[in-house]
């Protein structure tokens, strides 16, 4: 039985949290032993925000050890995994260090603050042997699958084109910070810049228009162009100043050769060029109980991960850092 500790119970905690305790009701190999925040007296007791509803409002803890220092959970607790859901700057020290002592690690993406983290986080991984992975999501996500199988066994020729978009309100708290999150383009538009990666690659080069709306943090909307020597054409955007009853969207347009893929309001709809158009057939469940439920078999078979390796995780914040310094440059090309 593998013994998890689950450190951070803020919105993407509370969502781990909510999937630990389905994968238990389904018999799966683990128990949720701990949960650690510094704040966790307060946070039991209190709805936590985000683009994604959780299972409850306020959750029922009796179960389960709680902790509000990581140091006292691992003394008193003998734990095979730590599921990491803090803030970015806490991931690489934390990781690493649970990594010397022997311990599993998932940790919620972006995988560090900085590229130089990111490696070093790998690192650990490789001479420890202790299974690193990281939360993102959407590789786990069946519509983004779907189109991952389309790309790699060419059913409907190569890519020409794709377009990707997230967006949403603001986030509270420690997101405003840019010196904290990265804003916009390291919480959440990094995760279209790995689904990018994960489907073609690095790129050659990126170009960057990102603008600040929100005082206090970085970039709040970004859109970024992905250059490939095979001259398909491809942008990504995100924008989170999306305020009023707007909610929360993530979508793509995929175009083929043969066919197209267009990805919205939780329907995939398929175009073929010849015949009649569908939508696909996918499973119900969410990116992140797919994830949790992959690493946690990995662990447990002693297989590595290999849907999204730590050292790819890593390539996605590079990409990231390059996108921002043409940014910084109104869009200047950014070569990797």
């Amino acid at each position: 039985m593998l013994k998890v500790g689950l450190i951070g119970f803020g919105f993407m905690g509370r969502m781990h949290f909510d999937n630990y305790v389905r994968l238990m009701k389904e018999g799966a190999n683990v128990r949720l032993a701990a949960i650690c925040d510094t704040r966790i007296d307060e946070l039991k007791n209190v709805p936590a925000a985000g683009n994604i509803a959780t299972e409850q409002q306020v959750y029922d803890l009796s179960p389960f050890q709680l902790y509000d220092d990581i140091d006292k959970m691992l003394e008193n607790e003998e734990l095979d995994i730590v599921d990491i859901t803090l803030p970015t700057t806490l991931h690489a020290d934390i990781a690493i260090s649970l990594m010397k002592r022997g311990i599993h690690v998932l940790c919620e993406k972006p995988i560090a603050r900085t590229s130089e983290e990111a490696y070093r986080m790998v690192e650990a991984s490789k001479e420890t042997g202790k299974t690193l992975m990281i939360g993102q999501c959407l590789r786990f996500w069946p519509a983004y699958e779907y189109l991952k199988e389309c790309v790699t066994d060419g059913r409907y020729g190569k890519v020409t084109s794709g377009y990707f978009f997230r967006g949403g309100a603001t986030p509270e708290g420690w997101f405003r910070n840019g010196e904290l999150s990265g804003g916009c383009m390291l919480d959440m538009h990094i995760h279209d810049t790995d689904v990018v990666n994960w489907l073609f690659g690095k790129p050659e080069a990126v170009s960057t228009l990102a603008r600040n709306v929100v005082p206090g943090s970085a970039y709040d909307i970004v859109s970024t162009n992905y250059m490939y020597p095979d001259g398909k054409v491809l942008n990504a955007q995100a924008d989170w100043t999306l305020q009023g009853d707007f909610g929360f969207a993530m979508t793509f347009r995929v175009n083929f050769e043969g066919g197209n893929l267009v990805f919205e309001n939780d329907r995939l709809k398929v175009n073929p060029n010849e015949g009649l158009g569908f939508y696909a057939e996918l499973p119900k469940d969410m990116g992140y109980y797919r994830e949790i439920r992959y690493f946690l078999q990995a662990v447990s078979e002693g297989k590595p991960v290999e849907v999204c390796t730590p050292d790819s995780a890593a390539a996605s914040l590079e990409i990231v850092e390059a996108e921002i310094r043409s940014a910084n440059n109104r869009g200047a090309i950014e070569r990797l």
